[in-house]
């Protein structure tokens, strides 16, 4: 083993009180990159280029790595170069000049169905005032997949007797039409039939604001209060957590993610691809639950 690491790796063990694990780790990922470096460019472990460490952390991502482990090996490398910099063994260091690996966007944790049955019920059971409106909000939201913002915008015109679609004008202005059910269609003229001004207001859940219509304030007030009712930790709903509980669950029952993508008004699949993360755990969990071998 290069002496240089070996001294890194005994001052991660007596200095920091590294976990052997740890610094097996540590040492794994570090010969690594320096024997990336000797065959490449036959760089010493104490003089690696920003160019050669630049083209391995880029390799990690093509050799099929992904972006936490390219991540994890980069936070590695300055560790090492920071210390080979104390030592005095280099007056620079390559590290500096390195962008960290994109990691993947993450994704709230979506309630299960039944917490979703748990939490519209729950929102029945507010104060009389409230109870109506809580539940529209809350069945629209997770019927349809619903930014926020799309929800407490919806013009009255968006929802009509005759057709079981919704007008939304999503981000940059752009229009979709989005299906909802019967019971949330039900809750929303629940909702309107005890509001004031209803009668006259351009919007579909009117409020006495400057706006004229609910605030984003308001909606994040009535789900919590719904969670709160509910049992469920506020902190994991929201108005977010239950769009993606609505793409979770179609997801997870067979929607494809190109109608995932039509639904929930992203430009780009690629924005939508983000939720086969849903898909590898549930499939996963079926194959620990029913293969032979999974449970050896």
């Amino acid at each position: 083993m290069n002496r240089h690491l070996e001294a890194f790796l005994e001052v991660l063990m007596a200095e920091r009180g590294a976990a052997r694990n740890t610094v097996e780790a540590y040492r794994a990922d570090l010969e690594d990159a320096i024997g990336y470096a000797a065959r490449r460019a036959g760089e010493a472990a104490e003089a690696m280029s920003a160019a050669t460490l630049s083209a391995y952390i880029g390799g990690l991502t093509d050799a099929g790595f992904s972006p936490r482990t390219a991540a994890r090996r980069l936070s590695a490398l300055r560790q090492f170069h920071r210390f080979l910099a104390r030592q005095g063994l280099r007056a620079d260091d390559p590290t500096e000049t390195l962008d960290s690996p994109a990691k993947p966007a993450l994704l709230p944790h979506p309630l299960r169905e039944e917490e979703v049955e748990r939490l519209i019920a729950a929102a029945a059971r507010l104060p009389a005032r409230r109870a109506p409106l809580a539940v529209a909000v809350c069945e629209l939201l997770y019927c349809s997949g619903l930014r926020a913002s799309e929800l407490v915008e919806l013009p009255v015109t968006a929802l009509r007797e005759d057709s079981p679609l919704v007008v939304v004008r999503g981000k940059g202005g752009k229009e979709r039409l989005v299906p909802i059910s019967a019971r949330a269609r039900e809750a929303v003229a629940a909702a309107r039939a005890g509001a004031k001004g209803a009668e006259t207001s351009r919007w579909l859940f009117p409020s006495r604001g400057s706006s004229g219509h609910l605030t984003r304030q308001t909606l994040n007030n009535l789900i919590e209060e719904a969670a709160l009712a509910a049992g469920i930790e506020p902190a994991r709903v929201s108005p977010h957590v239950l769009r993606h509980s609505f793409a979770s669950h179609l997801l997870g029952r067979g929607a494809d993610l190109r109608t995932l993508q039509v639904l929930l008004g992203h430009a780009d699949i690629a924005t939508t691809q983000i939720y086969t993360q849903v898909l590898e755990e549930r499939l996963r969990a079926l194959v620990e639950e029913h293969h032979p071998l999974a449970r050896a």
